[in-house]
């Protein structure tokens, strides 16, 4: 783990492969499955993070996303196995004060050709103390430029938050322009690994022209503290809700 930690602080992401056995993610890839399906009422966290654009024929949605998956899951996240395994990688990556913040489902389905724009995540979060946090991103089948994998910008952690707008009048998604000096470079992983990226990394999805579907399960950890800072602040990533978050 000291390549993948020395990695990370220079380039501000890295990619890990086989952290999940097969018969771990398939847990996961059913319990996604439940979710975007309707079977798991997940109405109150789900939103179409594609929505500036035109809905696409055929499509319920361009990117579905799904904020607090694991308020879903059957046992919590006190029984799941990625919640763990994150965590314990993101204290060995950033220091053992590092937990569990919040997580994520995206969903491109076969054919959406919405781009996710580039930003830092840090464009979304509360002004810190302490700015460490990290994004763990599990694809649920092999991710490449065809379905959409992450874009990273090497070393655009260093240079501060840049100034972001909405994508779309009205809308909440953020996005920014990458200057001349910024190449962005794709970073394919196999499902059962991940990539991580820090908050102030810039990044970017295509869209999926594979005939499958791209889901992917997003956990971020912070310090303990800042996550202690950020709920004194009422700021809970969507926990409560979406309707005074999203367009």
């Amino acid at each position: 783990m000291n390549e993948h930690k020395e990695s990370l602080l220079k380039h501000g992401f890295i990619k890990i492969e086989n952290i999940l056995t097969q018969a771990e993610l398939n847990l996961y890839k059913d319990f996604i499955e439940d979710i975007i399906s309707g079977r798991k009422d997940a109405r109150k966290h789900r939103h179409d993070l594609g929505s500036h654009e035109r809905l696409q024929p055929g499509q319920k949605e361009n990117i579905c996303q799904v904020m607090w998956p694991s308020e879903y899951l059957d046992n919590g996240r006190e029984d799941s196995v990625l919640h763990r395994k994150v965590v314990e990688i993101s204290r060995e990556l950033l220091g053992e004060d590092m937990d569990f913040d919040f997580d994520m489902l995206i969903t491109k389905e076969a054919g959406s050709q919405t781009e996710t724009p580039w930003h830092q995540d840090e464009s979304y979060w509360p002004d810190l103390p302490d700015k460490r946090a990290l994004s763990f991103w599990f694809p649920m089948v092999d991710a490449d430029t065809e379905n959409g994998c992450m874009w990273f910008v090497s070393e655009s952690h260093v240079g501060g938050l840049r100034k972001h707008r909405p994508v779309a009048d009205g809308k909440h998604v953020m996005m920014t322009d990458l200057g001349p000096e910024d190449t962005g470079r794709p970073c394919p992983v196999k499902a059962g690994g991940c990539t991580v990226h820090t908050g102030r990394t810039l990044h970017y999805t295509g869209g999926n022209k594979s005939s499958e579907a791209r889901r992917v399960y997003i956990i971020n950890c912070r310090p303990a503290a800042m996550v202690a800072e950020e709920r004194r602040q009422k700021f809970d990533h969507g926990l409560a809700g979406l309707e005074n978050i999203i367009d």
